[in-house]
């Protein structure tokens, strides 16, 4: 891969950033907020949930228009609205306005998530692909990292406000770095030959150190798709595809959610200071760098499907022996680094299939299906989470039911299969 493409990559997995930076931001920033507020616990979790429901509603709703209008429009279009949210966000003096700006901020993220996925599978080489997607992938956990350190020393220095003006200043200062140096994808170019496509094309393959094109190649070369972008996910060919991987975004992100929530309260129940809970969840994170940049890199190795069945069974079995082990120090912080490499990984492995399992037509509405199926999800898991805690089920029974999803999900995602087979040339060829 050129430098042109690796710095592309790179740009999306900063952007990726920004989902990881707003969930911790706004755990962190909930409790003053509620104090300041006198909000219920019932209040403070709709407060939570409008971000999550606007994040639905864009990769639902706003994402497939990135197939249409292309991706770097929608990038910038995200990065704009979260400048805007997170700005009147911080202007907020009541819980309803807030919980407004939430869920339009959400609107921005659940946009950007799908669309860098794409751009990344199609600005990556095909050997550097899945590697290159959960780099893109670990954004999540450096930023949930970085951002929940960040959000702990503005709270206590400026008060809650502040952590929202920085994610407003971060996004705002990402906007001219996509401008100058995130063009459109070849691929969406090739497909959709826009006004002057050649032309852009040809200065895309210049800074990528290729050949010249003297002409646009034959429809048929490219694959030109027969039917309605937006409708191409839910045909035949494509139909057990979509409900397989959309399936298992749910059921992973049911897991992933759980974990990421309840964690530092599992963690303090069982005797450890507030201040280790919360390390616990850097450490869940900081494990979850390194499980999802192994696991690009020995997806090509293993195969995309193959190690990401492994990945999910062993998220299970690791969360198991979380809900039976004794949580002193030391095992606490193994187990968690351990369910944090697995669970990135995991994440990582879905981003891979999704980009890899459709072709460029209709890449990006797949993509924000898949995502936004997933976010309900996220919003069942910790909700189920208090549930069973509430229902008095013990750790190693609840920790079991709400890894089971995971389980489930490897023997779905081995029967997903990948763009390139016959179906796909069938439905795509001209």
């Amino acid at each position: 891969m050129s430098a042109f493409q690796v710095v592309a990559v790179t740009i999306c997995m900063v952007i990726n950033m920004l989902d990881g930076f707003d969930v911790l931001a706004i755990a962190f920033a909930g409790p003053p907020i509620a104090r300041e507020w006198a909000l219920t616990p019932t209040e403070l979790g709709m407060l939570f949930s409008s971000g999550l429901a606007g994040m639905t509603l864009g990769s639902l709703a706003i994402s497939p228009f990135a197939d249409t209008l292309g991706r770097r429009p929608l990038v910038l279009f995200g990065l704009v609205v979260i400048s805007f949210g997170m700005a009147g966000s911080a202007m907020m003096h009541g819980l309803w306005p807030l919980a407004g700006l939430r869920f339009f901020t959400g609107l921005g993220i659940g946009t950007l998530l799908s669309s860098i996925n794409t751009t990344v599978a199609e600005y990556s080489s095909q050997r550097r692909r899945d590697f290159a997607v959960a780099f893109m992938s670990v954004g999540y956990p450096i930023g949930a990292t970085l951002g929940g350190m960040i959000a702990i020393y503005l709270i206590t220095r400026f008060g809650w406000r502040s952590v929202f003006v920085f994610g407003a200043v971060l996004s705002a200062l990402i906007v001219p770095v996509v401008l100058v140096r995130l063009p459109e994808s070849l691929d969406f170019l090739l497909h959709k030959r826009p006004a002057d496509a050649l032309n852009r094309i040809n200065a895309l393959l210049r800074k990528m150190g290729r050949g010249e094109l003297l002409h646009l190649p034959e429809p048929g070369h490219v694959g030109v798709v027969s039917v309605k972008t937006v409708t191409g996910i839910f045909d035949r060919s494509f139909a057990t595809r979509t409900l397989l991987v959309c399936t298992s975004y749910f059921l992973v992100m049911l897991s992933f959610y759980f974990l990421l929530n309840w964690t530092p309260k599992v963690l303090v129940d069982q005797g450890l200071s507030l201040q280790l809970g919360i390390s616990g969840a850097v450490l869940m994170n900081a494990g979850g760098v390194i499980g999802g940049l192994l696991f690009g890199y020995f997806a090509g190795r293993f195969g995309l499907r193959e190690l990401s069945s492994v990945f999910m069974v062993l998220l299970f079995a690791a969360v198991v022996v979380f809900g039976f082990a004794e949580l002193n120090l030391v095992a606490m912080a193994a187990l968690v680094s351990i369910i944090g490499f697995f669970m990135i990984g995991v994440i990582a492995s879905l981003y891979a299939l999704v980009a890899a399992m459709y072709p460029p037509q209709v890449r990006n509405t797949g993509t924000g299906l898949a995502i936004g199926i997933g976010r309900f999800g996220a919003i069942a898991g910790p909700y189920l989470g208090g549930v069973l805690i509430a229902a008095g089920w013990a750790r190693p029974a609840y920790c079991a039911a709400l890894a089971a999803p995971a389980l489930l999900a490897a023997f779905l995602v081995r029967r997903v299969p990948l763009a390139g087979t016959a179906a796909q040339e069938t439905a795509f060829e001209g």
